[in-house]
């Protein structure tokens, strides 16, 4: 990845013989989506002109205003790396707007470059290094995926016992090959579980790297004849995945605005102001940092998942916020809460929106170990809170706020009429 021009990209075409180019983007979950040109189509495509229906996208526009036009971040153009027999293939990240050539509100990475730009006015640059937890499964003798693995791994552990090491070390250099810095990876906790590490970016380009790597994780898996998945629980008794975030603030001149040396746990009070922010919000937020009816499984207590609002300067697991140290001039404010299955282009913007306010409100949090409640337990209190919070509304935008309120109404409704095998188990003979 580098600064492109479009003449030099179209010469990169050129020269590696690309035929295909995946115009990429992402829907308001996150999910990834793309368009693919051949190669006479491509002097188009990277001026603007490509053209698709925005209304069969679910929360994006209506049907009388379908057309939405694709505009190429060429900065983000790579080569793929697992091209197949229909040649060699490159992706570009590409930006939504509508005809008249206004970027379209509801589109996550505008919303994200939206907040990075306020905290630019602002003085500041956001850093954050993710966690990427996921698991990997077989599929049966049709290729479905399965919850079962046939390991016993753990935390660390290495071939032998991890059967998927290799997978993962291949996974790893592939996104290197990508321009993604990892900063390490290994085996999880539970069986068939693992976690690749990224170093610290800034701006939209963790988010990107985070879209990426699901996409190539998933696709390399399923090349290997595994299945790859990012829900977050998908096996009971064992720890669920998660999105760890460690976050970082530097000022117009590079210095990193957390880090004070005469503090007891070297965090410095606009490290302070910028966690009780984000502790504040972090019940509104939860709807977008933790999506599904499933996520709620994973925050239990008693597998390695903050259930309490709550910050730590150790290496406690049940708190929500935790300061990390990883250098002896270097203090990171790492969240918790958040997991895989999250869209994380909102979820860095609400984040960092959160921790802003509470560098503007200046107020400190309560003292360590101390809660100020619970984060919600299942999907519906998360629908509360984040109506009752007014702050989510304005980071988001009446757009993706109102649809994505529509529809997780809706999952939540489907999911409270089911009647669950466990049910049937627990009172049907008895009653």
């Amino acid at each position: 990845m580098g600064a492109y021009s479009k003449e030099d990209i179209l010469e990169l075409i050129r020269e590696e013989d690309i035929r295909l180019l995946k115009l990429q983007f992402t829907d308001m979950y996150g999910m990834p989506k793309n368009v693919n040109l051949p190669a006479a189509k491509l002097s188009k495509a990277l001026s603007g002109k490509c053209v698709f229906d925005g209304s069969s996208i679910e929360g994006f526009i209506r049907r009388d205003e379908e057309d939405m036009f694709l505009h190429p971040d060429l900065d983000t153009f790579q080569v793929f790396p697992l091209s197949g027999r229909e040649g060699v293939t490159a992706r570009v990240i590409c930006d939504l707007y509508r005809d008249e050539g206004r970027p379209f509100m509801g589109d996550p990475r505008y919303i994200l470059k939206r907040v990075l730009e306020e905290a630019k006015k602002k003085g500041y640059t956001f850093g954050i290094k993710p966690e990427l937890e996921f698991f990997l499964f077989n599929c049966d003798e049709l290729g479905n995926p399965t919850t079962f693995n046939n390991e016993t791994a753990s935390y660390f552990d290495t071939t032998p016992l991890d059967f998927s090491e290799n997978l993962r070390n291949e996974m790893v250099i592939y996104l290197e090959d990508m321009g993604y810095q990892v900063a390490s990876s290994h085996h999880e906790t539970s069986p068939g579980q693992h976690e690749i590490d990224f170093e610290e970016k800034q701006g939209i380009s963790c988010a990107d790297a985070i879209a990426t790597a699901k996409i190539l994780i998933k696709m390399l898996a399923k090349r290997s004849g595994m299945y790859a998945t990012f829900m977050p629980k998908p096996k009971e008794g064992v720890n669920g995945s998660g999105m760890h975030f460690y976050m970082s603030m530097y000022d117009r001149e590079g210095k990193d605005i957390f880090f004070d040396a005469d503090d007891s746990h070297k965090l410095s009070k606009e490290g302070y102001y910028f966690m009780a922010g984000i502790m504040k919000h972090i019940p509104g937020m939860s709807l977008i940092l933790n999506p599904l009816v499933n996520s709620y499984k994973r925050i239990t207590p008693g597998y390695d998942a903050p259930v309490d609002i709550s910050w730590s300067a150790g290496t406690y697991r049940g708190s929500l916020m935790r300061i990390s140290h990883t250098d002896t001039d270097k203090v990171r404010v790492e969240l918790r809460s958040p997991d895989p299955s999250c869209n994380p282009y909102l979820a860095f913007a609400l984040v960092l929106s959160a921790g802003l306010s509470g560098l503007s409100d200046k107020e400190l949090p309560d003292a360590e170990g101390i809660s100020r409640g619970s984060l919600p337990q299942n999907l519906g209190q998360a629908l509360e809170e984040y109506q009752r919070d007014s702050f989510i509304k304005e980071v988001l935008g009446d757009t993706i706020y109102l649809k994505l309120l529509e529809a997780k109404q809706k999952e939540w409704e489907e999911y409270i009429k089911q009647v669950s095998p466990w049910e049937v188990s627990k009172y049907l003979y008895k009653y």
